[in-house]
């Protein structure tokens, strides 16, 4: 059985990417958020293996609803993507409790080793 991946991200061309570099991985999108608020609401009924969480969102960003989600999930494992790369941003993400880091755009084998790693 492959691992559950919630999106979180209001672009629509990275919810396309992301659909397109997971084909033929053992991971699958079983869910895909436009917001920080849309993820916290349905992050307990989809219980994913894995959240991909954008930073910058409109209402909520991406650092506020991931520690939001790891309060009432404290064993979600959350992996920032953001075209940010701020050594302060990272550092924020790793403090909230993110296991990761990835750059827009996206890179096949860079996000699969995020999701590796997040995972153990």
């Amino acid at each position: 059985m492959g691992k559950r991946i919630m999106v979180v991200d209001d672009s629509r061309v990275i919810e396309i990417q992301m659909a397109k570099l997971l084909e033929e991985t053992e991971y699958e999108v079983a869910a895909y958020c436009k917001s920080g608020e849309e993820a916290l609401a349905r992050y307990g009924e989809v219980l994913p293996d894995l959240v991909t969480m954008d930073i910058i969102m409109p209402g909520i960003d991406g650092l506020e609803a991931a520690e939001a989600i790891l309060e009432d999930y404290p064993d979600a494992r959350i992996v920032m993507v953001s075209s940010l790369a701020y050594d302060d941003t990272i550092h924020e993400a790793k403090e909230i409790g993110a296991k990761n880091f990835v750059y827009k755009p996206l890179d096949k084998k860079q996000l699969l080793d995020a999701f590796e790693k997040a995972l153990v």
